[in-house]
């Protein structure tokens, strides 16, 4: 296979995966039929491509190829006849649409996808999964590593959720505005989880800063459809404020940079400028919701590259109120650390002594941020433990370098060496 042919594929398969999927479970009513069909036609552009060249518009080509598969599928199955009707129609001029130019588009169907996947009759614990899979193509092996679950759990509640949508036939479409609430928090809580992925996939890994962008792409979406809702804008100005520190992240050969140590001149001050214009214009709605707390709370380190100092006093109050609004492990444990270096690091550690023991046991978050605290108090000794299980924790080898080097730095203070 030409190598042309292959990459052409797989970027496709990464870029157009979700806005594929919706538009073809939006017409279909059926998400696992919808995947399927698609990844049949991803197989057949490997075989087809290196034999004809890679089509003008590859992604309305594998359009044409999954509505073919879709419908060659509905007629195998037993389903009534108006509904067969309506679905050939809606695919009969999705495909006149796309061989009327090589240069078509279609609808981006995600966000109604999104809030179909968190409709009620769906178990809410599955909602934010459901939609990593569907909308971002995410593997459930990696999903179930993020929720902390055996893949093979992970990808039985995701087929359980896919029928469930089929059967119930769930609407794909922005629920009205007396329903959108408790729906909107399922939304914003995949998005930023995409985010997460990507913002935590850095080690050489392109697809993930491709995931990065599509969750912001999506927060930017939202918006269009959702201008007046304050925690939507705050999501999109956090989302922002991280991004704009991304280059900053890495220094040398991929070496691990944290916060404090980045180059604020290299941060992006026209994203971060962004940034804090949209939470203002998420504050002048007057409800305050733990998405515009944390995009308060990047905002606080974002002045650092105008004052010089990193206003810590800011922040325990920020984390004060993020811990009553959404108290998270990860939200506890930054509290923790903020707390550390605002007061002193005997503050900081009796804040994490309150924390359960079997919450926090295989959180990698907490060990690193107890093993800086333990040296800030003097107590290297247990500092090198809890580096040595931050390390055995984490999944990124540039954290696992930067943590070896720490580790390093308190074995020689334990020998007395420099």
């Amino acid at each position: 296979m030409p190598p042309d042919a292959g990459r052409a594929a797989e970027k496709v398969a990464r870029q157009s995966y979700g806005k594929l999927i919706a538009f073809l479970a939006a017409r279909s009513r059926d998400v696992p039929a919808a995947e399927d069909a698609l990844s049949e036609a991803l197989a057949s552009a490997l075989r087809v491509w290196p034999e004809r060249g890679v089509p003008g518009n590859p992604e309305a080509w594998l359009l044409v190829a999954a509505r073919r598969n879709l419908m060659q599928a509905a007629r195998h199955r037993t389903v009534e006849a108006n509904a067969q009707t309506t679905i050939s129609v809606a695919f009969e001029e999705a495909e006149e649409r796309m061989n009327a130019a090589g240069n078509a588009v279609f609808p981006d169907e995600r966000l109604k996808l999104l809030f179909a996947c968190t409709h009620p009759a769906i178990d809410s614990s599955v909602h934010t999964a459901l939609m990593l899979q569907t909308v971002l193509g995410i593997e459930a092996r990696t999903i179930a590593r993020t929720f902390v679950v055996s893949p093979e759990t992970m990808s039985q509640r995701l087929v359980r959720a896919k029928v469930k949508i089929r059967d119930a036939g769930i609407p794909f479409a922005i629920p009205p505005r007396p329903a959108l609430p408790g729906r909107l928090a399922a939304v914003l809580s995949a998005i930023y989880a995409a985010y997460g992925l990507g913002w935590d996939g850095l080690d050489g890994e392109e697809e993930r800063h491709s995931l990065a962008g599509e969750a912001i792409w999506l927060g930017r979406a939202l918006l269009t459809v959702l201008p007046d809702e304050p925690e939507a804008i705050g999501l999109l100005s956090l989302m922002l404020h991280c991004e704009a520190r991304r280059s900053t992240r890495r220094g040398d050969s991929g070496r691990y940079v944290p916060l404090d140590e980045q180059d604020t001149v290299a941060w992006n001050a026209i994203m971060m400028d962004e940034a804090d214009a949209l939470l203002r214009k998420a504050g002048s709605f007057d409800r305050f919701g733990p998405f515009q707390c944390q995009a308060a709370i990047q905002s606080v380190h974002a002045a650092r590259r105008l004052s010089g100092t990193t206003d810590w006093q800011a922040l325990t109050t920020l984390y004060a109120a993020l811990v009553m609004t959404k108290p998270t492990l990860g939200a506890h444990v930054s509290q923790a650390a903020v707390i550390g270096r605002a007061f002193s690091a005997t503050a900081g550690l009796e804040r994490l002594d309150k924390l359960d023991p079997r919450d926090i046991a295989s959180y990698q978050p907490y060990w690193a941020v107890r093993a800086f605290l333990l040296t800030e108090a003097g107590d290297d000794t247990a500092a090198a433990d809890a580096y040595m299980t931050a390390i055995g924790l984490s999944d990124s080898p540039a954290v696992r370098d930067f943590l070896t080097g720490r580790l390093k730095e308190a074995r020689q203070a334990i020998s007395g060496t420099a």
